[in-house]
């Protein structure tokens, strides 16, 4: 099958792995200053429990196991708390699908669909950075017209009410994702070859070394000796200095600052003020 053009792609989700879920709530809400939006009662088939919680119209999860046996307990168990999932939003994810699976670049270890939405899940292997792909989308409708390009656009992971995480969405619009990075293996360095496979798995803009998202980008770094493959940080943009400067406040009261940097979760968090009128003009 001939390759196809890249498509829009949103980064929609960020999901992460806690050995504790209730303190990574308590966490994440004070310091981001924002709300748990949903909880995900079906994760419990593969042992799981979650939350997810707004930025603006993109989500940050967490998972946690609640029993042995599973992956992410494993992978908890190997790498601690951190990265486990990058969830891109695309334009028609089943059509993408036929295309990685008929040119064998990755195998699909989950999909559903239900409504006009369509959840696809792919193996890691072979997919450089150490986090669990997935490549999800709505059908355009009447009610949904841009599912990529708006920014409080229904999306599946949030549950049925859309009214409510709609509500809770625009509540925190003041916050952004802006980026994530990956660092490779150990041993690993063609951070732009990196970039080309994802880009030529699952049809994400590249430029250079660099995913091009609608809405963000996701970095590569060279892999670091005795440090695992996997999610290093995230970028956060928050609209208005005062609110950008109560995020390094609670960060600083629950002792979350070591060297300068916020760490939460295993990873990295950088925080950018943007000025009211920038933050209105992204998605």
């Amino acid at each position: 099958m001939t390759q196809p053009q890249p498509n829009l792609t949103r980064l929609r989700q960020v999901a992460l792995l806690a050995k504790d879920l209730q303190s990574a709530e308590e966490l994440l809400t004070k310091v981001l200053g924002t709300e748990v939006i949903f909880r995900d009662a079906q994760v419990g088939t593969w042992g799981l429990e979650n939350f997810l919680v707004p930025l603006g119209g993109d989500i940050i999860e967490v998972v946690s196991p609640f029993r042995e046996g599973t992956t992410a307990g494993r992978l908890l168990q190997k790498r601690g708390d951190g990265g486990y999932m990058i969830i891109m939003q695309t334009v028609d994810a089943p059509a993408r699908r036929k295309y990685i699976e008929s040119s064998g670049l990755s195998k699909v270890i989950f999909s559903h669909s239900h409504g006009d939405s369509h959840c696809i899940q792919y193996h890691p292997k072979g997919i450089p950075g150490g986090m669990m792909p997935e490549l999800d989308s709505h059908d355009p409708s009447v009610r949904n017209p841009d599912p990529v390009g708006a920014r409080f656009s229904p999306w599946h992971a949030c549950g049925p009410d859309f009214g409510a995480y709609a509500a809770a969405m625009e509540r925190h619009s003041h916050l952004h994702l802006l980026q994530a990075t990956c660092r490779l293996a150990p041993g690993k360095e063609d951070i732009e070859q990196a970039a080309r496979v994802w880009e030529n798995t699952f049809g994400t803009r590249r430029e250079g070394s660099d995913l091009v998202f609608t809405n963000s980008r996701l970095k590569f770094k060279r892999g670091v000796d005795q440090l695992p493959e996997g999610l290093e940080s995230l970028t956060i943009g928050i609209q208005g200095k005062r609110r950008y400067e109560e995020v390094y406040r609670r960060a600083r009261e629950i002792n979350v600052i070591k060297d300068g940097r916020v760490v939460m979760l295993g990873v990295e968090w950088h925080f950018v003020e943007l000025p009211e009128n920038e933050a209105r003009s992204r998605i």
